[in-house]
């Protein structure tokens, strides 16, 4: 390589010059590995009982405040409603006049009755069956449907004191328009001696109609 000499310096010329875009010589690798990444935070585990999610009356239902008083809304309208549809009697109606008659030698008494009926009901009323119920002195209670209308007679001309106050035989298939009454009479044995049957705690006299849940009673 040329040089000049000025006396005071050395001027040196044409010396190599490193390329200005050539890269650097690349930094030697560090012998210490490169820090590895922190751990990840471990996920979340959600409790899941399934005892508690599936088929349980804790998960199902609603507060047992709230059913108890759903249950008392529905007993109070189940009530209400059993009230005012319950089955009635379609008729009303009373005992009017009692006689009575020994019969001799039988230990028992033949009873006439006399009573009123009133259809109450909006359809016709058609007697199915008439029925006497005596309950004596000391609670016992005696029962005999009504003699045959066509008996009666006979019974008047045996024992005239049945035929007091009478009226017309009340008998079965009789039938009463609705809002009408009908006054009759029915003849009914009873095994007791006439004073048991003076005696006596209650008579009634039993109604019942066709296609009627409740018969009619008359006291």
């Amino acid at each position: 390589m040329p040089r000049r000499w000025d006396g005071r310096h050395s001027v040196v010329y044409n010396r190599f010059m490193p390329e200005p875009n050539s890269d650097p010589k690349p930094a030697p690798a560090s012998s210490q590995p490169a820090p590895l990444p922190p751990p990840a935070s471990p996920p979340q585990i959600t409790e899941f009982h399934i005892g508690d999610e599936f088929g349980t009356a804790k998960r199902n239902l609603p507060p047992v405040r709230i059913v108890l008083i759903c249950l008392a809304a529905v007993a109070v309208i189940v009530g209400i409603f059993a009230f005012t549809e319950r089955a009635k009697p379609q008729g009303a109606g009373s005992v009017d006049f009692v006689s009575v008659a020994d019969v001799p030698g039988q230990n028992m008494i033949l009873s006439a009755i006399t009573l009123t009926l009133h259809n109450t009901g909006e359809k016709p009323l058609w007697i199915h069956t008439l029925k006497a119920q005596l309950v004596t002195a000391d609670n016992q209670t005696l029962d005999d449907e009504a003699a045959s209308a066509v008996d009666l007679d006979r019974y008047y001309q045996a024992f005239p004191v049945l035929k007091q106050n009478s009226e017309p035989p009340l008998s079965p298939e009789t039938k009463l328009l609705p809002g009408t009454v009908q006054r009759g009479t029915v003849i009914v044995g009873f095994k007791l001696t006439k004073e048991a049957f003076d005696q006596r705690k209650s008579l009634t006299v039993a109604i019942q109609p066709y296609d009627q849940p409740l018969p009619i009673i008359l006291k």
